[in-house]
């Protein structure tokens, strides 16, 4: 049976990472004792999974359909082995967790507190940022996203759904009137987020995909959704961004939700994502499962 899941992994690495080569040193082995397993491997199943060249290898049909159960077996294998080893470990040790900056601060740190008073042995280290984390590279335990998640190798775990608002003070909208179409927006101050990727700060996109564009003007442009929540409140002009960083001004009145004549793009949802193929620390396990039960609270308000 060791044999046969050796030579499992050595077909998946080697089509995932790109070569025998590659697939020995990831398992520890030489690149002619990998090649002697996936022989091996096609032997015992009597077809050829890969065409070999010098430089790559190239699924058969039957390779496909091998590749994708292959994968499942190993995935159900190194997951019953993390939640054995996990669950015989104690919590302790430093959690590495990244987050986006305004999300983080009112969201996440504010729930370090309780996590620690059940783990006291583990020391968080929460890094706040907005740009996209590589978590292997910069050597996080796990990130927390929000939006629509890139393909990506990375496991994911949706926690809640994630809505876009329009917004502004009472006293705007009292001093400028209240809009009531997308036309309307050309005589309102937009405050404008600069790191949208496509469109920037001088173009709003509305329908679920975004695909209709708006221009707008603004008197005040930043990189940061509070900033401009802050603003709005301070009467500066219209808010178009996440619900959740609005949710306490609109509900303490200084903030009012405005409805247009067309569909607010889909901000898609916060997700939790962690290592494709580490074995989760018991450290990294227990917050991941502390998260799944906490953030989804305050879904209503996002």
């Amino acid at each position: 049976m060791a044999d046969r899941l050796t030579g499992m992994e050595v077909f998946v690495r080697g089509i995932r990472e790109g070569g025998l080569s590659a697939a020995g040193r990831s398992l520890g082995i030489s690149p002619t004792m990998a090649a002697r397993h996936l022989d091996a491997l096609e032997a015992r199943l009597g077809t050829t999974l890969v065409n070999r060249t010098t430089r790559r290898l190239v699924l058969t049909e039957a390779g496909i359909d091998y590749l994708d159960r292959a994968e499942r077996i190993l995935a159900e294998i190194e997951d019953t082995d993390a939640e054995a080893a996990a669950a015989s470990k104690t919590v302790e040790g430093l959690l590495r967790v990244s987050a986006p900056v305004t999300f983080g601060v009112m969201y996440v740190a504010p729930l370090v507190p309780a996590f620690r008073a059940l783990y006291p042995k583990v020391t968080v280290e929460l890094g706040l940022n907005d740009r996209v984390i590589d978590l292997l590279e910069e050597r996080w335990d796990m990130a927390i996203r929000i939006g629509r998640l890139n393909d990506s190798a990375l496991i994911a775990r949706r926690l809640a759904p994630m809505h876009l608002c329009i917004c502004a003070s009472p006293a705007y909208l009292e001093r400028c009137g209240t809009p009531r179409s997308l036309d309307d927006l050309a005589n309102h101050d937009c405050l404008g987020y600069t790191l949208l990727p496509l469109t920037g700060p001088s173009v709003w996109g509305f329908g679920r995909d975004g695909s209709r564009h708006v221009p707008v003007r603004g008197t005040l442009h930043a990189n940061n959704g509070e900033a401009l929540v802050r603003a709005a409140i301070a009467g500066q002009g219209l808010v178009y961004g996440p619900r959740f960083i609005a949710a306490d001004a609109i509900a303490a009145g200084q903030l009012v939700e405005v409805d247009l004549d067309a569909e607010y793009m889909s901000m898609g949802a916060v997700h939790l994502v962690t290592h494709p193929t580490r074995r989760p620390a018991a450290k990294t396990r227990a917050w991941m499962d502390f998260l799944v039960a906490q953030l989804p609270k305050f879904a209503g308000v996002w």
